[in-house]
C-alpha cells in the first residue's frame, strides 16, 4: 500500500512540475508584457542630467540591453535563465538579480511562514469553539472579533501597531530585523532577538488572514455537523468530543487546506506592505524600489518568484490534503 501511495505521489508531483514549467513560461511572457506597458525605462531619469552626456546614456542603453526590441530582450532573458540560471542584472544595484533575491528571500519567508503558523494555530481552534457554541455569547464575541479583523487592511493594522510601539517604547522594537548588538549575542540570544523584532510585523500580517480563516472554519464545521452521518454517530452514543474532533473536523478542514497555497502567496504580497512599514529587510522594499525605478529584470524576477510560491503552495496543499484524507485520489485534484 505504501509503495502504491509513493508511486502515485511521485507521478503526481512530476505531472505538476511539468505543468508548472508551462505555467511559468506563460507567466513570464505576461509579466514581461506588463512591464513593457509602463512608459519609459530605467535610463529616462538621466536624460535631464547635464553632467551625463547622451553618449554615456547610449552606452548604458547598450550595456543593459535596452537598445534591443522588447521581444529580443525577453528571449535573451529567458535563454539566460534556462541555460545558466541567470535572472539578469539589476540596473540600479549593479548586481545579479539572483544575489539580491537570495539575500532578501529568507527574511520574507520567515515572516510569512511564522504568520501562517500563528494564523492557523489560533484561527482553527477559535473557529471550532465558535461552531460548537453556535449563537451563544462566546460565538457572538468571536464573530465580532473576526468581522473587526477583516475590516482592517494590513497597512492600517501596521499603522496602529506602530503607534502602539511608540506609546509602549521600548517594549516593542520597530525597524529592522535585529538589534545593534546582534553580532555580539549568543546563538540563543540571536534567535530571541529576531523573534522579538518579529512580534509586531507578524501580528500585522496575521490579523486579516486570521479573521477570515476563523469564519471559514466555523462555517465549514457547522455545515459538516448538520450531515446525516454525524447525526448517526451521535445516535450510536459516541462521545461528543469524538464526534466533533474525529469525524466532523476531519472533513471540515479539507476545504481550508485547499486554500493554503493561495493564502501563502497572498501572505507574500501582504508581507511586502508590512515590511515597508516596519523596515523589515525582506523583498518588500527591494521590489517597491525596483518598480519605482523600472529596474526591469529585478521586477521580472520578483513577479516570477510570486508565481513560483503560488505553484509550490498549491502543490504542498494537495499533498497535505492527501495526507489528511487518504481517501482522496491525487489524480482527481484539479
Amino acid at each position: 500500500m505504501l509503495s502504491i501511495f509513493a508511486n502515485e505521489t511521485f507521478a503526481y508531483i512530476v505531472k505538476r512540475l511539468l505543468q508548472a514549467a508551462i505555467t511559468l513560461l506563460l507567466a513570464s511572457a505576461l509579466c514581461f508584457t506588463i512591464t513593457q506597458l509602463a512608459p519609459g525605462n530605467f535610463l529616462d531619469k538621466y536624460q535631464d542630467m547635464p553632467q551625463i552626456s547622451p553618449e554615456t546614456i547610449a552606452q548604458l542603453r547598450e550595456e543593459f540591453g535596452l537598445d534591443q526590441p522588447p521581444i529580443q530582450q525577453y528571449w535573451i532573458w529567458l535563454k539566460q535563465i534556462i541555460t545558466q540560471g541567470d535572472f539578469g542584472f539589476s540596473f540600479e544595484n549593479r548586481r545579479p538579480v539572483s544575489e539580491l533575491l537570495w539575500e532578501r528571500v529568507p527574511a520574507t519567508l520567515l515572516l510569512a511562514i511564522s504568520s501562517l503558523i500563528i494564523t492557523w494555530a489560533i484561527a482553527i481552534p477559535l473557529g471550532i469553539i465558535a461552531a460548537v457554541n453556535q449563537n451563544k455569547r462566546l460565538d457572538r464575541i468571536l464573530q465580532v472579533l473576526s468581522y473587526t479583523g477583516q475590516g482592517f487592511p494590513a497597512f492600517i493594522t501596521a499603522l496602529l501597531l506602530l503607534y502602539l510601539a511608540q506609546t509602549t517604547s521600548p517594549l516593542f522594537p520597530v525597524g529592522g530585523m535585529t538589534s545593534i548588538d546582534f553580532p555580539d549575542l549568543s546563538l540563543g540570544g540571536k534567535i530571541v532577538d529576531i523573534a522579538w523584532h518579529m512580534i509586531l510585523p507578524t501580528i500585522a500580517l496575521s490579523i486579516t488572514s486570521f479573521a477570515g480563516l476563523q469564519r471559514l472554519m466555523r462555517g465549514q464545521l457547522l455545515d459538516v455537523l448538520r450531515q446525516d452521518y454525524i447525526q448517526t454517530a451521535r445516535a450510536k452514543g459516541l462521545p461528543e468530543n469524538r464526534v466533533i474532533y474525529v469525524h466532523a473536523l476531519r472533513n471540515a478542514v479539507n476545504p481550508l487546506i485547499t486554500l493554503l497555497g493561495f493564502e501563502f502567496a497572498g501572505l507574500l504580497g501582504g508581507a511586502f506592505i508590512t515590511e515597508n512599514f516596519f523596515n523589515w529587510p525582506g523583498l518588500g522594499k527591494l521590489v517597491l524600489q525596483a518598480v519605482r525605478q523600472q529596474d526591469l529584470y529585478l521586477v521580472m524576477a520578483s513577479l516570477m518568484l510570486g508565481a513560483v510560491m503560488l505553484i509550490v503552495g498549491n502543490l504542498l496543499a494537495d499533498l497535505l490534503l492527501k495526507f489528511v484524507d487518504p481517501r482522496i485520489k491525487l489524480e482527481n485534484l484539479k
